[in-house]
């Protein structure tokens, strides 16, 4: 059974990542797990084709299940086939074990649509060099006041918690708003110590109840494992004390800031980190990869920024990129270089992403973009010392953009599948209708007494 100690455990939680990087799955009683390490768990497969309502976008039960797939039909079973190595016991969870999983069909093939597979190809796609990651996670945490579990409030979405901040007003790491919201941080500190992930530094950041957490640097593949495993632990963590930890960009609550997720990126090959350069910033390898992240920019932005929210963070002069720039040490850039010559942490930091954003799709759009800029010579643009002043290409202003922008996007298209490409947008699409079809408080309040 590879890493599964199941030893004073009651039952095992086996989860897979979704096509939005939420957590899905079963949980097994312990005398079930053996079995379910060598066979798989079955799951239905309209989970892989609902979204961030959980409605079904796709017709399932129409031929082909609605993607053009025999085994999708009629809401047909898939299996969730654990990775072994993933396993943790978790630490809030009484006597829980946890393992994540890849989707297979029944007869063992690999399903197209599973995000961490498709990661894994991209990085066998980038040997012989591996890809190394730092993440930089920004996210509220905030009081329940009213968690809102009325029959009336269920739906689909349901109404989200009543919240209060844990603190006010604009504090960007002064120990005195630190030591406030201290008590959270220790709660979290403590559970997630004991998944092993590589925690780093605890920051209070600029708004009112947010919250920084970094972790250090791992390959690419274990990199995204560690995104879902702790967006989904502070998420339980927190409830289970009566907070609510959200990953949204941008909350709709007074004075709340936006929250980004600052993607670290680097390329080792035999051990060595190939963005070094002796004589300059950035290395010819280095150089390639960062033409490839700003000529794909645009099109990766439905991957790094994948929810309608998300876009109302791209506003100039707010330690936000708003158009496709890069730039030596400077956090108003789309992709910081950070680093010197000779420098062993030399790095990228991708700052363009949203901590909602699926990690399997959204490292696989780097991987793709940075290897179109190697393969391709692509020309590195100059940097920008004013980088919201600088002449650039805009990033999208709108998912329904950035949408289009993958579409067009033939490496990336290339990379991840165009049937891959074709049936996320649609998903994404139909988030798009649903929003398009609401009658927002803006318009209320605009035209219900002018007209």
């Amino acid at each position: 059974m590879g890493g599964v100690k199941l030893d004073g455990l009651k039952a095992v939680r086996f989860s897979f990542a979704d096509q939005h990087g939420v957590l899905r799955g079963k949980t097994l009683a312990v005398a079930e797990v053996p079995a379910a390490l060598e066979r798989g768990v079955t799951v239905t497969s309209t989970l892989l084709l609902k979204d961030t309502s959980h409605r079904t976008v796709f017709p399932a039960f129409t031929p082909g299940g609605g993607v053009g797939m025999a085994e999708m039909q009629g809401a047909a079973d898939l299996l969730m086939m654990a990775d072994p190595s993933t396993f943790r016991v978790l630490p809030w969870a009484p006597e829980t074990g946890w393992v994540l999983c890849e989707l297979a069909f029944q007869d063992g093939k690999p399903v197209p649509f599973c995000t961490r597979r498709i990661l894994r190809t991209a990085l066998e796609k980038l040997k012989p060099f591996e890809l190394r990651c730092g993440l930089e996670i920004e996210f509220h945490v905030f009081r329940i006041a009213d968690p809102n579990l009325r029959p009336t409030d269920a739906g689909q979405p349901g109404t989200p918690p009543g919240v209060e901040l844990l603190t006010t007003g604009y504090q960007y790491l002064t120990e005195n708003r630190y030591d406030q919201i201290d008590p959270v941080i220790q709660i979290l500190q403590k559970e997630l110590s004991l998944l092993n992930l590589p925690l780093r530094s605890f920051e209070v950041e600029f708004g009112p109840s947010q919250v920084e957490i970094t972790l250090g640097v791992l390959p690419g593949l274990a990199a995204a494992d560690a995104m879902v495993l702790f967006r989904s632990a502070v998420k339980q963590i927190a409830r289970r004390h009566g907070y609510h930890a959200t990953f949204m960009c941008r909350p709709k609550l007074p004075n709340v800031m936006s929250s980004g997720w600052h993607l670290h990126q680097s390329l080792a090959r035999d051990g060595r980190n190939a963005f070094v350069s002796e004589a300059e910033d950035l290395s010819p390898v280095g150089k390639g990869w960062l033409a490839g992240l700003l000529a794909h920019a645009r099109g990766a932005c439905a991957l790094s920024t994948p929810t309608i929210n998300g876009y109302k963070r791209y506003r100039p002069y707010t330690l936000a990129p708003d158009r496709v720039i890069w730039g030596k040490e400077n956090r108003g850039a789309l992709v910081r270089v950070i680093g010197g010559p000779g420098d062993p942490g030399t790095r990228l930091e991708n700052r363009v992403g949203e901590p909602a954003a699926n990690p399997y799709l959204y490292l696989a759009s780097q991987i793709y973009s940075g290897l179109d800029g190697m393969a391709s010579k692509l020309p590195l643009p100059p940097s920008a010392e004013t980088p919201y002043e600088a002449r650039a290409d805009p990033l999208p202003r709108t998912l329904e953009e950035a949408l289009h922008a993958l579409r067009a996007d033939e490496a990336l298209k290339k990379g991840l599948g165009e049937t891959f490409v074709d049936y996320y947008c649609r998903i994404k699409e139909a988030e798009i209708a649903r929003f398009n079809s609401e009658v927002s408080e803006w318009e209320h309040r605009e035209y219900f007494e002018l007209f």
